[in-house]
């Protein structure tokens, strides 16, 4: 568990070409205290992303073993499925 923790914990430097209005927001939440520095909150974006991903990962897995066992879904499904949770939604 320690070494997992000083894994995590390890960083190193990087450089790298971010969009301008990124680098405001990044310096905008530092200002409002809402991150401790700018590499922080470039840490916490890259987590974030990788989380994401991580998730649709297990997303196409998940339907890919649905579609295995009940057939491909198909786009009235998808459909009927959208307008559900949207409405489920505004209730």
């Amino acid at each position: 568990m320690l070494q997992a923790f000083q894994n995590r914990m390890s960083k190193r430097r990087l450089s790298v070409f971010v969009d301008a209005e990124l680098i405001e927001a990044a310096k905008s939440a530092v200002a409002h205290g809402r991150s401790e520095n700018v590499s922080a909150w470039v840490n916490d974006a890259l987590r974030h992303k990788l989380r994401h991903e991580s998730q649709l990962k297990s997303l196409a897995a998940f339907i890919g073993a649905y579609e295995a066992d009940y057939g491909e879904i198909k786009p009235d499904e998808m459909n009927r499925a959208v307008r559900r949770a949207r409405q489920s939604r505004s209730e």
